[in-house]
This record gives structure tokens, sequence and C-alpha cells, in this order.
């Protein structure tokens, strides 16, 4: 799979300290590539990034949270004003749900302000460069929770759904432009964020896994990049069936836990 690694040479990764994040930084440093990498925990992304370098990679980091719109942007542009941005991977995101209880209003608006509007801050300064220029990658971290709303994390599926579809309206809309987008929804991958659930998840995957189907999807310009392949067809079924059948499968599926 060297052919993803050598087409692109500055790639961003926002939420890279753990999980699918740190799994992509991994799969993508090579000599000759620039990554720039965000995340919260200083301590995680400098191992992240002393592994990529390792690897041949020239890495750039910056702790900030993907809903500081200004500071973000402003770091963005300083990067591809260094070295053009080639792909950037809109990964960073929280979850939560219902815990058994009702779900707190600020849990809600806190979903949605990091996996949707931190979404748009960190697509948003380097999309209009990237369509000026004729090319370039954009990738959005979307969920198979996506395709339809669970009773125990509706705000989290909610906000996936949010991602999925206008990725997926954005890719058409763009496309002429020379600008590829990339709508990802993985099942259940090993992180911190699934190392808190409480229930059995089918076909949990490893991070590096995850990356590599990613990285692949990328590679051959999928718009939509979904796996593994029988909990896709599963969340597909369930979600083009009739609501009350649907309503009364998801009803007996376990609640993510609340903030």
């Amino acid at each position: 799979m060297q052919q993803a690694k050598q087409q692109f040479r500055h790639i961003v990764i926002t939420g890279a300290s753990s999980g699918i994040g740190a799994a992509l930084a991994l799969r993508y440093a090579a000599s000759g590539v620039r990554l720039g990498l965000t995340g919260r925990d200083e301590a995680r992304l400098t191992q992240v990034a002393q592994d990529c370098r390792a690897m041949g990679a020239e890495v750039i980091t910056k702790i900030i949270d993907v809903t500081a719109r200004e500071a973000l942007g402003e770091w963005l542009l300083q990067l591809d004003e260094a070295q053009v941005i080639d792909l950037v991977i809109a990964n960073a995101g929280i979850s939560a749900g219902m815990g058994g209880k009702g779900e707190n209003p600020e849990q809600v608006r806190k979903l949605f302000d990091v996996n949707v509007q931190g979404v748009f801050n960190t697509i948003d300064p380097i999309l209009p460069r990237m369509m000026e220029r004729g090319r370039g990658h954009i990738a959005l971290m979307a969920s198979l929770a996506g395709f339809r709303g669970w009773p125990g994390a509706p705000a989290y599926c909610a906000s996936k759904a949010a991602v999925k579809s206008y990725g997926e309206g954005l890719r058409g809309a763009i496309a002429h432009t020379g600008v590829n987008v990339h709508v990802i929804c993985p099942g259940f991958v090993k992180s911190r964020m699934t190392a808190v659930n409480k229930f059995k998840m089918p076909m949990l995957m490893e991070a590096d896994k995850a990356a590599e189907i990613i990285a692949h999807g990328i590679e051959k310009n999928k718009g939509r990049i979904a796996f593994p392949l029988p909990v896709y067809f599963m969340m597909w079924l369930v979600a083009s069936l009739p609501d009350a059948i649907a309503g009364k499968i998801l009803r007996a599926m376990p609640a993510k836990g609340s903030f």
C-alpha cells in the first residue's frame, strides 16, 4: 500500500492523539511526508509524533480543541502556507449516550459542537484553497451510527448523521473542482472512546486495521468508506426497515454511557 503514502505529501489529522487518528498518523508516516497533528492530550500526542518521526515523517503538532474555530483556522492556514495540504482528515470527535437516563442538554450541545462544528472548523479554512488549486482530499469521520438514530445515543447518532449527509452532499457539489470528499463510517474500533462501553461490541476492530481500510478507501477515491461490511449491511438494513420494526430492534440495544 505504498501508493497512498507517496500520493499525499502533506496530511492534517485532527484527534490524532489516540484511536483511529493516531493509527492514521502512523499509517501515513514515511520519509517525505509532512504530518500536521492535533489533539487535546499533550503526552499522547507527543508520543504519536515521536513514533511518526521515527518512521521518517516530518511532524508538526498542535494542542487544540476543534471547537476553537479561529485558533484552528489560523494554524491550518499557516500549515498550508508552508506547504500545500493534500489531505485533511477531520477525525476529532466524542461519544456519549443516554446512560440509561434522559440526555443532558449540555451533553447534546457538546456532541454537536465537537462532532459537527468541529468538522466545519477543520475543513472550512482549507477547502476554498483546495478548490482554487483544483486538487485535494477531504475526509470526514462519520459513523455507522449515523445511518439510524439509536434510542440509547440520540445526539451522538444525530451528530454523525449530520456529518455523513453533509459529506455525501459536498462530494457531489464540488466534484467538478477536482477536490475529492470521503465520508468515513466505521463500526466499533478499539480506542479510548469505545473502552468505556459496557456492552458487547460486534466485530470490534483494531485501530491499525481500521486505518488501513480508510487509507485504502481514500486511495481508491471512495465516497463512502464504511466497515466492517457485516455491520455496515446490518445498519443499512435497519435504516431501510419500517420505523416501527427498526425502533423495536434498536430499543433492545444497550445505551452508551453519558459524560
